[in-house]
């Protein structure tokens, strides 16, 4: 064993596409594929369970589809995945992954005995499936269709359902397991809920395109070495630069304290380069950055 040097190397982006029927995700999803391959779509692959509808989008380029029909076991779907990766595939969607969970429900309840120790029967079985997705050595983007949510609310000394908006078709926490999550809406305006990419998160909803794409490319590709960051860090002027940085590159852990100073440095500046922040007897007044 040996210890060494956290650093973001580049990255195949794990991308999840969550909207309902008619939001866009396939259409949506071959436009980030165009981009994350720099417009050949020759080295895109759609894993299709969706009766069909990936060759409704042939008019966008000769990209490559396979369809998988019922049972949509897991093992299918890694199955499914490895002919990607052998064709030499960029590019991997999955449209969608709730098939996949529906059958693991169903198969579930089938099962005879405890519901909850049964559980424990699934779970390895869908462990497969998403250490497939993750450990991949091509970009995945899946869609996972939603659907209404509700809690109970007590009225009344009455217990009644109440909507509280939409919900993958997955189990739940599925989401997390991805680098990049975008919410499609039925008007197809996309919003990041979540985002180690530092991209997407907090910025105003939009229609995803090829250009999305290609900027998530561009960040898959920007691997730098500890060193060759802290430079940069060093290198900044000013502190929105800097969040800018720290957004990029946050998951380095051992560039917290470099961050820190970085930030006090140009804090001291800022405060030397304005006579307005000394008072009468020469101190410097505090104020926010």
């Amino acid at each position: 064993m040996k210890l060494r040097q956290s650093e973001r190397k580049k990255a195949k982006i794990k991308l999840a596409l969550q909207g309902s029927s008619g939001s866009g995700k396939t259409y949506s999803s071959l436009l980030l594929a165009k981009g994350l391959t720099n417009g050949d779509l020759s080295k895109v692959a759609i894993i299709d369970t969706e009766n069909g509808s990936a060759d409704l989008y042939a008019h966008l380029g000769n990209y490559n589809v396979l369809s998988l029909q019922p049972p949509f076991t897991p093992k299918k779907y890694v199955e499914a995945i490895e002919v990607c990766e052998k064709a030499n595939m960029e590019v991997v969607i999955l449209d969608s992954i709730s098939h996949c969970w529906e059958y693991l429900l169903d198969y579930h309840s089938k099962l005879a005995g405890n519901s909850f120790t049964n559980w424990a029967k699934i779970k390895p079985l869908e462990k497969v499936f998403l250490n497939k997705i993750l450990q991949s050595p091509t970009h995945i983007i899946a869609t996972m269709r939603t659907k209404q949510d509700y809690v109970l609310q007590q009225k009344d000394g009455k217990y009644i359902p109440e909507k509280v908006g939409l919900k993958s078709i997955s189990r739940d926490g599925t989401d997390y397991e991805f680098t990049l999550v975008f919410d499609v809406d039925i008007k197809h305006f996309a919003t990041s809920s979540k985002d180690r990419t530092g991209l997407f998160m907090g910025k105003p909803e939009f229609v995803i395109n090829a250009s999305t794409g290609k900027k998530i490319l561009e960040w898959c590709n920007s691997g730098a070495s500890l060193d060759e960051v802290r430079e940069k860090i060093k290198n900044c002027n000013d502190i929105e630069a800097l969040r800018q940085l720290y957004n990029q590159y946050y998951t380095m852990k051992d560039l917290d304290e470099d961050f820190k100073l970085q930030k006090e440095t140009i804090q001291s500046k800022k405060q030397l380069l304005n006579p307005q922040n000394f008072s009468q007897n020469g101190q410097t007044s505090h104020t926010n950055a």
